[in-house]
């Protein structure tokens, strides 16, 4: 038997080596979280939060595994001097509703820009992390701020840059 199939094969009884095979599965004791920075200066809403979700979710890590927390903790800074393209910033309209009948409310990124950038850059990260109690507890993991200076120190976070990411 050759090739390179056939080489994890063990040659007595045929049979393939279960243990070169083995998925390991992280759970919360073996889960490696780091704590990192991202600039959001310049860069575009949407393709930003969609990176950020994927570094709370743990997406780019070998170790990933659906159902733990084990993403890392983003500190992202520059909220405030973030960009939309093409009209997004009025025309694009987020809903809520207070509860009370004829309570639905409507504002525009501009707004919430306006009023406070963490919470628009928060609202766009948490719709596209999973709709659950994981998801709300990875969203813990992000802490936005609107300016460059950040009270993270102590965590010794590492700067990554988001375009060096897919």
């Amino acid at each position: 038997m050759s090739g390179q199939f056939f080489n994890h094969l063990n040659e007595k009884n045929n049979k393939v080596d279960t243990l070169s095979y083995k998925t390991v599965s992280a759970n919360r004791a073996t889960v490696n979280k780091e704590w990192v920075v991202v600039d959001a200066a310049d860069q575009v809403l949407g393709r930003m939060a969609s990176k950020v979700a994927k570094l709370l979710r743990g997406k780019y890590k070998p170790s990933f595994t659906p159902h733990v927390d084990c993403g890392d903790n983003v500190i992202l800074i520059n909220a405030s001097k973030v960009s939309l393209t093409g009209m997004k910033w009025t025309d694009r309209i987020y809903l809520r509703h207070t509860g009370y009948p004829g309570g639905q409310r409507e504002t525009t990124p501009k707004e919430l820009m306006e009023k406070s950038p963490e919470k628009l850059i928060r609202k766009v990260v948490k719709g596209m992390l999973p709709k659950n109690k994981l998801g709300r507890k990875i969203l813990n993991n992000l802490y936005v701020f609107s300016g460059s200076e950040h009270n993270m120190q102590a965590q010794q976070p590492k700067q990554i840059d988001l375009n060096a990411l897919k």
